[in-house]
């Protein structure tokens, strides 16, 4: 450990028990930290839809010694078809598993959220104090001490305060001026939820294009289960207004926009009541000019959610939790410098992973008429022919993270 390294041990309380939450722990307890992970939900939040890592969230996940168990759990999609009513597919984009370049649409490491939750919490349960069903309803500080209250009652005093609770973030809007909206929105809005398997899902990712501005996503992540993702394209209060709606109301708003559009969309909305879980949700982008005030401080998607057109939403967040407990390392009695590093560090690799999403290609890939979706479809048609994809892939020099540097670990550990 660097300088301030005979420091006393400090008491770290985490404000959300996602991937984020959980690796910043893992690190900081490495460092001799003290951590709790307080996490609203009354149980361990493992579910959710398909996530993947790509570029520098790889190396993290390899130098935590978590990367085999990660592989243990890849979902098998060997890549995207682009099908037509009928699921015909029109043009198919493979996944890169050359080792080399960059990941295409479907990454070399697909995995459930739900099993990289639970990788990362068995690789801190033991080190890490997690107490479920309470959240952090407020705080104050001064220049020695955090105290946080929580929705028990009860209160704590710690000597920092991480908001690690998502794009919504209580956290974030304590820190920030009441004024200040942290969101850049994209136009665009998503739903998902799974559906029972039939044996026609295959393991490639069916994407359908429907006019108005519209997509459908199968994708099966396991022998029985198949997830079912509708985006599209629109910027009206009432599109804006839905994801904070009872689940009921929610369900009704996406089928209701997709009723006309053909393909497997009675079987997907039929399914929607029975799935074990639906989620929707705004693409938007989380934008700060600081992930800290004092003594609290912001990380994962709480302090730079990138969207998941990104494609780096999860390795951000995984990238963040080991710049921010780094800089503690280094700095574990000057708080003030660590966090300024951190920030002054990590800075360069967000606005790398947020400035790669590029809302005229997010249109482009979302026509609003039947005459353009032919025109994309015989298009990507031709430059898969061309093998222009596979070869862009693999002959790149960066991944989407760009060319920035992971910082080399003052305290590292065991790799896979």
């Amino acid at each position: 450990m660097a300088d301030g390294s005979a420091a006393s041990p400090l008491r770290v309380l985490v404000a959300g028990g996602g991937t984020a939450g959980q690796a910043l722990a893992f690190w900081l307890t490495r460092g001799s930290h003290r951590v709790t992970v307080a996490e609203r939900f009354p149980a361990l939040r493992a579910s959710g839809a398909q996530v993947d890592l790509r570029g520098q969230g790889i190396e993290v996940v390899k130098r935590m010694g978590l990367l085999d168990a990660v592989r243990g759990h890849l979902v098998d999609e060997a890549g995207v078809a682009f099908v037509d009513a009928r699921g015909r597919a029109k043009a198919t984009i493979m996944a890169n598993t050359s080792g080399r370049g960059r990941q295409s649409l479907t990454s070399e490491y697909e995995i459930m959220r739900g099993d990289l939750v639970r990788i990362l919490y068995d690789a801190t349960k033991d080190d890490t104090e997690y107490v479920f069903g309470v959240s952090v309803d407020g705080f104050e500080q001064d220049g020695q001490k955090a105290v946080a209250h929580f929705s028990d009652g009860s209160s704590g005093e710690f000597d920092l305060l991480v908001g690690a609770d998502g794009q919504g973030s209580r956290i974030r809007r304590a820190i920030l001026p009441a004024d200040f909206d942290p969101y850049w929105r994209s136009g665009i809005h998503m739903a998902y939820w799974f559906v029972p398997r039939t044996a026609s899902d295959s393991n490639i990712r069916d994407t359908y294009m429907v006019s108005g501005g519209r997509q459908i996503m199968r994708r099966s992540h396991n022998p029985t289960e198949t997830q079912v993702y509708f985006v599209m394209r629109e910027e009206s209060e009432e599109a804006s207004a839905i994801h904070r709606e009872p689940v009921e109301l929610q369900r009704e708003f996406w089928a209701g926009r997709f009723r006309d559009a053909g393909w497997q969309t009675e079987r997907f909305v039929g399914g929607m009541r029975t799935s074990p879980f639906f989620y929707s949700q705004e693409i938007v982008q989380v934008r700060t000019d600081t992930w800290s005030k004092g003594r609290v401080v912001l990380v994962g998607d709480a302090a730079h959610c990138a969207s998941p057109y990104s494609g780096m939403g999860i390795s951000g967040g995984l990238v963040g939790a080991y710049v921010l407990a780094n800089e503690i390392h280094r700095h574990p009695g000057d708080l003030p410098t660590a966090l300024a590093n951190y920030d002054r560090v990590l800075r360069p690799f967000v606005d790398e992973i947020q400035g790669a999403v590029n809302p005229r290609l997010l249109r482009l890939g979302m026509p609003m008429t039947q005459r353009a979706i032919h025109v994309f479809q015989a298009a990507t048609a031709l430059a898969c022919f061309l093998h222009v994809p596979d070869l862009a892939a693999r002959f790149s020099k960066e991944d989407r993270g760009g060319s920035w540097q992971l910082p080399e670990n003052p305290a590292p550990i065991s790799t896979a």
